[in-house]
């Protein structure tokens, strides 16, 4: 899998330019590389017929995720990680979190929902960056291009984008907050489609 563009929403302080930021930037980006279709290639490919939202029709998200994740996991992340970042009803976990030295955590984002979830999760981190307990965070959802070929009606980056200046303007006085647009390589006839019940050892 490629990345199209990495748009920084908020890159204030010193943290940005720390060593644990710039590591685990690198490990996010080498995660989404790794990630390949079908098993045992040296790409991520889908069959330029497996398009639609209808029972059947589409590739599968939850496994990609799941392949994501359990790369993440083998760098040394936690997965399905809570943070309590509302003072009212307390957000679900985080898809994965890597604690730096001070306490504070990078929390990562895998879009597998609409463009209400791609809300939510950036507000989720962002929250926790005013409350000062997530010093980096990164959502990462597919761009149109992809987003054909996916099931359900997954966020996808140019859905979102309109909304960036929301969470440019927000008073932060140190962390980042950034979005990776993600694509497949290529399209090829026969590639098998990914089932939602897909292992996302199937995609690594």
């Amino acid at each position: 899998m490629k990345i199209i563009k990495t748009e920084y929403l908020l890159k204030v302080g010193a943290f940005p330019n720390s060593k644990e930021w710039e590591k685990s930037y690198q490990e996010v980006s080498a995660a989404i590389k790794a990630l390949v279709w079908p098993k045992g290639s040296n790409s991520f490919k889908f069959d330029p017929s497996e398009k639609g939202k209808k029972r059947g029709e589409g590739n599968g998200v939850v496994p990609i995720k799941k392949a994501f994740c359990l790369l993440l996991n083998k760098a040394g992340w936690e997965l399905e990680t809570k943070i309590e970042v509302a003072a009212r009803k307390k957000p679900g976990p985080l898809d994965a979190t890597k604690k730096i030295h001070d306490g504070r955590f990078i929390a990562i984002e895998w879009e597998t929902g609409n463009i209400s979830s791609s809300h939510r999760a950036l507000n989720k981190m962002a929250l926790g960056m005013l409350r000062k307990k997530i010093v980096g965070g990164i959502l990462v959802l597919p761009t149109r291009e992809m987003y054909q070929y996916l099931t359900d009606r997954i966020g996808n980056y140019e859905e979102i984008e309109p909304y960036f200046d929301l969470w440019k303007s927000l008073s932060i006085e140190e962390g980042v907050l950034a979005v990776i647009a993600v694509e497949h390589d290529g399209l090829q006839a026969g590639i098998p489609r990914i089932p939602k019940g897909t292992d996302g050892r199937a995609l690594v």
